[in-house]
């Protein structure tokens, strides 16, 4: 298949897409037949013209006017900029049309068909994406496809929903409903266009893509028609062969067996191999590390009875452990993984394979594992961190246990997370940091974390998904609140695009479409990670028993601003109860709005956040109280304790999220910083006893608010 328009459009009609009534007329001179021409739509099996343009373009007599002609042939890509199509032609200017555009381009051929009454312009295109497969884009088509790059994507197979949401998110969503007197346009048609391309069974999976483009579709009052096709295949990647595709309706299957993790997080003893008798190295680190942690632990040496104070053995092949740490230089790792038979689970902490720029390092580690029966975590990363376990990667002692699980690419990060969200009160069920993820990728992780009796949300720190199909998967599937960070995804990643379709498809934008459709929040910095899985940490199991969120605090500019944050975050703050103002007003609150500026400081009442809520009567799914602790200290000589009237508060709020188990409350300690040191510690330890995630800014609270009504949890 060349390519051609004509082409696409046989296969698209034969689909069920509605495509203009045509005819093709030839121009090479090996296929002139003077044959007639066979009217009808599809245009699939038309006759083959000769070169005479009165003969060739006979049969299109039959098609109702106004009528297109469009050249096609080599080089002929994107038509519209090559000046290969002429609008809006009667049947007698058709020769001197195609005289003048063969005389200049030099086409194949020319398409002629039938003009489509005017409408919105739409796109709806596929490309195949390297990590995740086949991803389908809809949006604004036409002239204003890349000047205004409205569109929404989402992974094939979509559902009928998630067709319906596409068309919805779009900024130019009214114009489907009707724009300023005009008609609506056929919705239900348009559906059923994107599910006949995207959905189960649609185009997508007859494709070798490359990349496929109806732009523009016409959407009106009585349906769709895809006015112009474009198909570039990529016969080196079909679809069925790629890794990034498992057939069936749902790809990435997650109903494949689920290995057991639990040795790697809780394990009966540790290997360390690497620790050195006379220089220390990261090998001697973790020595110290697990035996400051209480693990039983082995070290591996070749000559030595033991390292660091640690016992030692000669090999691998000599430890009865379940976990083995290898920290030796990559030319050897292969070596000793291979010793590892009868352990369950080897780390490889060193670096130089893939990311490095040799791949046949990392394929020699990963066969030495399949070889000894073990599975590889790694290489190029630090290990794991389970306090239950006494696994840990990080110095310091281990924190305390809890509910939160971390799968990280980066081991670096992975120990800043630890160290800065157990400070902020997080306590994490079990880390995992994968490195180049060689064998043990993050879905596998995923999958079993999302079912681990300690785990209650888990967080995601990834720059290369490695099978992105079975990652989706796992992400869709998982029952518990999932939060992805990723590195990297503002560059394209992939080879420059051949139509509109593959421009607007970047790293960015597929990772928003699978957060999208799986579920996950997806947020864009290390901060807002620790802030998701704090409030995940404290709500993620309460019920909702309200509906909307209520800001209530200090300061008019700081609640405008608050307005701001949230808005940006995607969440909406609806208005007050108009019968229920006199009641605030009672408590000397002058309603205004939400977000709700209430005296909140030294000299305030604590409870009146309380009072608030009992005047409103609204059952709100989340209430979040914003402080300015900047106010609470301009009267500190007033006080014995410094810090008593903010513990009050604090306090107050707690005692309130007590009597409301269906309201998830928040705490926002606007300006921090001019707290005396240990104040804002003892905070964060009277709200964590209560269940309420205390937040720096009004920006992470809104990211945080909003990620819970990703999971349906606000």
């Amino acid at each position: 298949m060349s390519g051609y328009e004509h082409e696409v459009k046989a296969l698209i009609g034969a689909a069920g897409v509605p495509v203009p009534r045509g005819v093709v007329v030839s121009l090479s001179p090996a296929v002139r037949s003077g044959a007639d021409a066979d009217v009808g739509s599809p245009v699939g099996s038309p006759a083959i013209f000769a070169a005479d343009f009165g003969v060739g373009f006979a049969a299109a007599a039959g098609l109702a006017e106004p009528l297109v002609l469009k050249a096609f042939g080599p080089g002929l890509l994107h038509k519209s900029e090559a000046g290969a199509v002429r609008l809006g032609l009667r049947f007698d200017e058709l020769g001197p049309a195609a005289a003048e555009l063969a005389a200049r381009l030099r086409p194949a051929g020319f398409l002629v068909e039938e003009q489509a009454e005017p409408g919105v312009e739409l796109i709806v295109g596929l490309v195949r994406d390297p990590a995740f497969g086949p991803v389908l884009l809809a949006g604004l088509g036409g002239v204003w496809t890349e000047a205004l790059r409205d569109t929404a994507l989402r992974l094939c197979p979509i559902a009928e929903e998630d067709a319906r949401r596409m068309l919805a998110s779009l900024r130019g969503a009214d114009l489907l409903r009707g724009w300023r007197g005009g008609p609506p346009v056929d919705v239900d048609a348009v559906v059923k266009l994107l599910m006949t391309v995207g959905g189960p069974g649609g185009l997508w999976e007859r494709l070798e893509l490359g990349e496929f483009e109806l732009n523009p579709v016409i959407a009106g009052p009585s349906g769709v028609i895809a006015v112009d096709a474009r198909y570039v295949p990529d016969p080196e990647h079909p679809i069925r062969d790629s890794p990034a595709y498992a057939a069936g309706d749902s790809p990435g299957s997650a109903d494949e067996p689920v290995i057991d993790f639990l040795p790697l997080f809780e394990p009966g003893a540790v290997a360390v191999v690497g620790a050195s008798t006379s220089r220390p190295n990261f090998g001697n680190m973790f020595l110290g590390f697990y035996r400051a942690a209480g693990v039983p632990l082995v070290a591996v040496h070749p000559t030595a009875d033991e390292v660091s104070g640690v016992p030692a053995v000669p090999s691998l092949a000599a430890a009865e452990v379940d976990y083995a740490l290898v920290a030796v230089p990559a030319e050897r790792c292969a070596e000793v993984v291979r010793q590892a038979r009868g352990v369950p689970f080897v780390q490889v902490m060193s670096g130089g394979f893939g990311e490095a720029g040799r791949p046949e390092l990392e394929a020699a580690l990963v066969a030495a594992a399949r070889e000894a029966g073990t599975r590889l975590l790694g290489p190029n990363c630090m290990g794991v961190y389970c306090p239950r376990g006494r696994q840990t990667f990080v110095g310091g002692g281990l924190g305390p246990a809890g509910t939160v699980a971390l799968i990280s690419q980066s081991g670096g990060l992975a120990g800043e997370v630890i160290k800065v969200g157990e400070r902020r009160g997080l306590a994490f069920s079990r880390v995992a940091t994968v490195g180049n993820a060689a064998d043990v990728t993050p879905a596998e992780l995923l999958r079993w974390l999302a079912r681990d009796p300690e785990t209650r949300a888990v967080g995601l720190y990834l720059e290369d998904p490695r099978n992105g199909r079975e990652l989706y998967a796992a992400l869709r599937d998982a029952p518990v609140p999932v939060v992805l960070l990723v590195g990297g995804r503002s560059g394209q990643g992939r080879r420059a695009a051949a139509s509109h379709t593959g421009g607007l498809v970047s790293d960015l934008r597929i990772w928003e479409a699978v957060a999208g459709q799986s579920g996950a929040a997806l947020v864009t910095s290390q901060d807002d990670l620790i802030g998701v899985l704090a409030y995940f940490q404290a709500h993620g199991t309460r019920p909702a028993h309200g509906d909307g969120v209520l800001v209530v605090g200090p300061s008019g500019g700081a609640s405008v601003l608050a307005a701001d944050a949230f808005d940006r975050a995607g969440v909406r703050l609806g208005p007050l109860p108009d019968d229920r103002l006199d009641a605030l007003r009672g408590l000397g609150v002058v309603a205004t709005g939400n977000p709700l500026e209430i005296p909140v400081g030294p000299m305030g009442r604590a409870g009146l956040v309380a009072d608030v809520l009992d005047a409103l009567g609204v059952p709100y799914a989340d209430v979040v109280a914003h402080v300015n602790v900047q106010a609470f200290f301009a009267y500190a000589s007033a006080h014995g304790d410094p810090g008593e009237p903010l513990y009050a508060y604090t306090r107050a709020l707690a005692a309130a999220q007590a009597d409301r188990p269906g309201t998830r409350i928040s705490l926002v300690t606007r300006n921090g910083d001019c707290a005396p040191a240990g104040v804002e510690d003892e905070v964060g330890r009277i709200a964590a006893a209560a269940g309420i995630p205390v937040y720096r800014t009004m920006e992470a609270a809104a990211v945080a608010v909003a990620a819970g009504g990703c999971h349906g949890v606000a």
